[in-house]
């Protein structure tokens, strides 16, 4: 084969796959949007205790997270293909399984069916990298980009079918809140139909990165990986950007349709609020790129967690009153974009100051320490809303910021104390 002939096929494989995973990012935004609007709410009528609630998707999120590396295992000894198709299809089991548990009453069925149905979120994440395997070096950047785009139009329209999928329940027969999942039950198909076009690229995969649906590089130890991020303050602050960013927008997001459901505010303002609040999460992505492109990491970090204690203020104001759907939907809105800044900037900063050897590995436990960090802190956030309301949400989440914002400092301490010592012993030399 000519190397013309092969670069038109690797151009071909190349837009095949990134429609591929563009279309399957776009019907799993919707399916795991529309279970989650509902999903807190739902947990509350079935087990009739609203500290509960927040179990729902704490279940999702800690399965996305215990699934993240097994997943990613298979990728690196089957193929990315199979990794992502078992990913959306145990997310569609997990949505047929939540449908059955609440018509049967079952609630342990019903959090074991929402574990299932985080499969859909691990597949996501790695459908990132994933769009960039079969991408030209000079387009991996645009190439993991219209992936998130797609998320963004999926995730935006989710939440708005929850009301169309009451109706649809209640056609079935079945509890009207379980509608929603018949829709994600659909949409995961779709995504899985999606995956499974996936082209394998016919060139030997390289060793520093996977072919489309390639083999990665043998994975470091676990414990080199970690040592890795503490030998790179850098690195530190961008892991830690990513993981308390995460644990703060998903504690917020899934606790604030059952504080509007308390105040009688109903689904349809529900959905929209959700809307928003995703819209503000990958709508303005390419902006944060660019941002951190144009000045630096550290900026846009900055950046994302004052609009982090933003949000959280109004959080905490709309909790010491009667609640607006208003303010509320601005408040998430806000914290759609604070999240997106730290996990853009975090993500680059982390990439950026780790050396090629650990780079995958260290992703991947980025991943997972967003995932579980958040499965803990949602599963928080339902009894502290049943003892002291929304605002200890909302305040919660303000001890994590300051947390996070002492820890970078504290890390960038480090980092002049270590240059300054190197700088002193170099100059003692003879």
């Amino acid at each position: 084969m000519s190397k013309t002939t092969g670069h038109a096929a690797g151009r071909r494989t190349f837009r095949r796959n990134q429609w591929a995973l563009s279309l399957a990012q776009l019907f799993s935004g919707i399916g795991i949007a529309t279970g989650f609007a509902v999903g807190g709410i739902l947990a509350e009528r079935l087990t009739g205790r609203t500290e509960l609630a927040g179990f729902a998707q704490t279940a999702s999120i800690l399965g996305a997270g215990l699934l993240a590396v097994p997943l990613a295992r298979v990728a690196v000894r089957r193929s990315r293909r199979l990794a992502l198709s078992l990913g959306y299809g145990v997310a569609l089991a997990g949505a047929l399984l939540i449908v059955g548990a609440v018509t049967a009453g079952i609630d342990l069925l019903f959090f074991l069916g929402m574990g299932c149905f985080g499969a859909a979120t691990a597949a996501g994440l790695q459908s990132r990298y994933a769009a960039t395997d079969s991408a030209p070096d000079h387009l991996k950047g645009s190439a993991m980009s219209v992936v998130v785009w797609a998320t963004t139009i999926g995730s935006v329209l989710g939440p708005n079918l929850s009301e169309p999928g009451a109706r649809l329940g209640r056609a079935l027969g079945i509890d009207p809140l379980s509608g929603p999942f018949i829709i994600s039950t659909v949409v995961f198909a779709c995504a899985l139909l999606c995956v499974l076009c996936l082209r394998t690229l016919t060139a030997a995969p390289r060793a520093d990165a996977a072919g489309a649906m390639g083999v990665l590089p043998p994975s470091p130890h676990r414990g080199g990986t970690w040592q890795a991020i503490r030998r790179s303050p850098g690195a530190l602050r961008g892991l830690l950007a990513v993981v308390t960013g995460h644990m703060i927008m998903v504690s917020t997001m899934v606790m604030t349709p059952l504080h509007m459901d308390h105040h009688c505010l109903g689904l349809e303002l529900i959905g929209i609020t959700i809307g928003g609040h995703i819209l503000g999460m990958y709508g303005l992505s390419p902006v944060f790129g660019l941002l951190t492109d144009r000045f630096s990491a550290s900026a846009v970090i900055a950046l994302g967690q004052g609009l982090f204690a933003i949000s959280l203020v109004l959080g905490f104001i709309d909790a010491l009153g009667e609640s607006s759907f208003v303010r509320l939907s601005i408040s998430l809105f806000i914290l759609g974009l604070g999240w997106s800044a730290c996990l853009i900037a975090g993500s680059t900063l982390l990439t950026a100051e780790i050396d090629e050897a650990h780079r995958v590995p260290v992703q991947g436990l980025s991943d997972a320490g967003m995932n579980l960090g958040a499965a803990g802190l949602a599963a928080l956030a339902g009894p502290l809303l049943a003892a002291g309301g929304f605002a200890w949400i909302t305040i919660v989440g303000v001890l994590v910021l300051v947390g996070a914002v002492l820890a970078s400092l504290g890390a960038g301490r480090r980092s002049h104390h270590t240059a300054d010592t190197a700088a002193m012993w170099n100059g003692a030399r003879p």
